[in-house]
């Protein structure tokens, strides 16, 4: 019989034992487990058992949904949220995106070997991510966004050419315990040999092409900041943990398959509960000397005892008897508010099948900036099934009044089921009237980029699909430069992430199952039949 599998190498019997119950696992705390439980995450909507088929509420691809269905209600631990981050904020120093990016540590190459669009066709350009991130089984990219999102003259500050990408951590990522032994939760050993078998969440990636100022030439570098949730622990200490969503098997971990920066706030999305927000103005900096030896020195909380940080340790997260970890990060961003889905949750778990009326998934998000006012973009990556004919609901919000926090913000504008027959939008974007919709087909052939119009109500096909990358995900649009960005998410490794796949259209040697950044000339996308 293999061994009992655990999430965290640290727990004591007697908070395991705790737990066991519920389900769920806390995370690693020297000062044995958190008076508040931090896998009780927000937000966190109501669920229900699945919701049977309603003949009334479908209507047919393209045709018009509810846009009451997505409304958003601020969470019930916002104000509490704000009080812990206001203390860590006083405890740890920060950094301002700026500084982040004048540090970013990793490089990325424009048109290197990897190419997962095959035999469509190329972007207008690509940018491979550094081996590790481009293969890793941790890692696994989704969302997409940018400083043209964030600002309207595109700059932050006086630094532009910004883009953000989110990933979760794909190898253990929910709160669960997995009965699996092959895919579940890591032992003790694993723990202490590898430290990607700690359950991270997600992080963000901030990217920025530049100039070098020691070369003259271009460069495009990146960096990695990891999102946290805070909470106090039982010693009274706030302490911060990685994102996690409790709700197996209904979700198991957060995929942030969308993100949307706009303003101080960067927005992430919740499969099943709804939004999670961020600010940009609480960066923490666990290393500001920038050497991880020396182990900088960090504020005191209430208590008024000095702390430390480590981030050469990987395998511990929070504070740890008067140490802060951060799985090894330089940077964390904790979450400072939430927008849940009013309408109780029902979708099928276990199933990437949509209901068609009640809260729907936030499977992707994006920012349209063509229209008055700002809108939010939000949709549903569903494959229909018998019962569930859903294509996926899209919907979009007044972006501006998710700042407020103080009363419900609903849906407004449009609201549709996407005119895909057989689901599997990863991402769309609008844009004066046209909506961009990525198709995902698998590890085996190109993805499909749709446009689509509106037409008394309807969504409907605009021109034929283009061919595009191979598990192409979330879209952002770069005013500026006019183009549509997204990122692909397969990697080599196994027989579900293409290995076993390769064709007579793909010679050897071509890496198309690693990871890249690119973006379409939106004329060119428009131009096409």
């Amino acid at each position: 019989m293999p061994s009992r599998r655990v999430h965290r190498a640290w727990f004591t019997a007697a908070v395991a034992a705790s737990l066991a119950f519920t389900g769920l696992v806390a995370p690693a705390q020297a000062e044995d487990a958190p008076g508040t439980d931090p896998t009780v995450q927000e937000p966190r909507t109501a669920e229900a058992a699945p919701a049977p088929f309603s003949t009334t509420a479908w209507t047919s691809p393209g045709g018009a949904a509810s846009p009451g269905d997505f409304t958003l209600s601020p969470g019930a631990l916002n104000a509490e949220t704000t009080a812990r981050v206001a203390r860590l904020d006083a405890v740890l120093p920060k950094s301002g995106v700026q500084n982040l990016l004048a540090g970013a540590n990793r490089t990325a190459e424009p048109w290197c070997s990897r190419d997962p669009f095959g035999t469509a066709p190329d972007p207008d350009v690509k940018y491979c991510l550094q081996n590790d991130d481009s293969v890793s089984r941790e890692w696994v990219p989704q969302g997409i966004t940018g400083v043209s999102d964030a600002k309207d003259n595109e700059l932050w500050g006086e630094a532009g050419n910004i883009r953000l990408f989110a990933s979760y951590d794909g190898w253990d990522p929910g709160r669960e315990t997995d009965p699996d032994p092959a895919t579940g939760d890591c032992t003790a050993a694993e723990l202490a040999a590898d430290d990607a078998c700690n359950q991270k969440g997600v992080r963000i990636t901030f990217v920025q092409t530049r100039t070098n100022p020691a070369t003259g030439g271009v460069e495009t570098k990146y960096r990695h900041v990891l999102l946290g949730w805070t909470y106090v622990n039982s010693a009274g200490h706030v302490s911060f943990d990685g994102l996690h969503a409790a709700e197996y098997p209904i979700q198991k971990g957060v995929h942030a398959g969308g993100i949307v920066w706009y303003g101080n706030y960067l927005y992430v999305a919740d499969t099943r509960n709804g939004l999670r927000v961020f600010d940009m103005r609480t960066i923490m900096d666990l290393d500001p000397d920038g050497d991880p030896a020396t182990h900088d020195a960090m504020g005191a909380d209430t208590d008024g005892v000095r702390t430390t940080a480590d981030v050469q340790d990987k395998t511990k997260v929070g504070r740890h008897d008067n140490v802060w970890y951060s799985f090894g990060y330089r940077y964390v961003m904790p979450q400072v508010a939430a927008w849940k889905f009013k309408a109780t949750q029902s979708n099928p778990k276990g199933s990437y099948a949509c209901v068609s009326t009640g809260a729907p998934k936030a499977s992707y998000i994006s920012l349209d900036r063509s229209t008055t006012p700002d809108r939010l973009l939000m949709g549903e990556y569903c494959r229909p099934q018998t019962g569930y004919p859903s294509t996926g609901r899209i919907a979009s919000y007044p972006v501006a009044a998710l700042e407020g926090r103080s009363a419900d913000v609903l849906a407004e504008g449009w609201a549709n089921y996407l005119p895909l027959a057989g689901g599997g939008a990863q991402g769309a974007a609008a844009n004066g009237g046209t909506l961009y919709v990525n198709e995902s087909k698998g590890t085996d052939e190109p993805g499909n980029l749709w446009r689509y119009r509106w037409n008394d109500g309807r969504l409907v096909q605009d021109g034929q699909a283009v061919k595009t990358a191979r598990g192409a995900e979330d879209l952002y649009l770069e005013r500026g430069t006019g183009r549509l960005w997204s990122l692909s998410e397969h990697r080599p490794g196994s027989a579900s992430d293409c290995t076993a796949n390769r064709d007579a259209a793909d010679p050897v040697g071509t890496d198309y199952c690693q990871r890249v950044l690119y973006g379409h000339q939106l004329s060119r996308l428009d131009a096409q039949p």
